[in-house]
């Protein structure tokens, strides 16, 4: 583990390679999964006011789910998350050539709204997880990204790297050089560990 300032980062970050492979993936992480995308507080009246926004560039089927069950929803953890058409893909999705995309993200490139997408879709595939002192940041090794592991593997990209727009609105351009700092120097650490031991 690697602590940056009132974070705890795994290791995986910088030892592990990852980049999305939409084309062999489908963006099987919109349409899969126990429940919606988790959202930040901060988000939910975001989420609420972009609605007229991007009506346009949701799904039938999702805009139905938003229209009913609200921009948002309380998964079976307590936790707010994206609306779920069926309990199955997010409302939010929509889809190209077989490819589940993000209709807020398309929004935000069309420039209809100044929001990219929920903060957890960005990260993903890294959690961050709230505790009484500090924030934890993991890697979840999810069956649905093994394409985008090999691809990461063949060109040599760490997850920090693959990450690094989305880790610098999260935590600030200072708490991602420390990061980089660290991927950068990480067989200094591996040479200090075992060194340790």
């Amino acid at each position: 583990m690697l602590q940056i300032d009132n974070t705890i980062v795994s290791l995986d970050l910088i030892e592990r390679n990852f980049v999305c492979d939409l084309k062999k993936c489908k963006g099987a992480c919109c349409i899969q999964g126990d429940s919606g995308a988790p959202l930040e507080q901060e988000e939910l009246e975001i989420i609420e006011n972009i609605y007229p926004s991007i009506k346009s560039y949701l799904t039938k089927e999702g805009d139905d789910a938003i229209k009913s069950q609200g921009a948002y929803t309380i998964d079976s953890d307590g936790d707010y998350v994206t609306t779920l058409i069926n309990n199955q893909e997010c409302a939010y999705a929509y889809f190209e050539n077989g490819i589940a995309k993000c209709s807020i993200e398309k929004a935000f490139y069309d420039g209809a709204i100044d929001f990219k997408k929920p903060l957890s879709c960005h990260l993903y595939p890294v959690r961050v997880k709230k505790y009484e002192d500090f924030n934890g940041i993991n890697y979840d090794k999810s069956n649905l990204c093994k394409s985008a592991v090999r691809l990461g593997n063949k060109i040599n990209q760490p997850l920090f790297v693959f990450l690094k727009e989305a880790l610098t609105r999260k935590f600030g351009v200072k708490w991602y050089e420390q990061l980089q700092y660290a991927g950068n120097n990480k067989e200094k650490m591996a040479s200090f560990k075992n060194h340790k031991k």
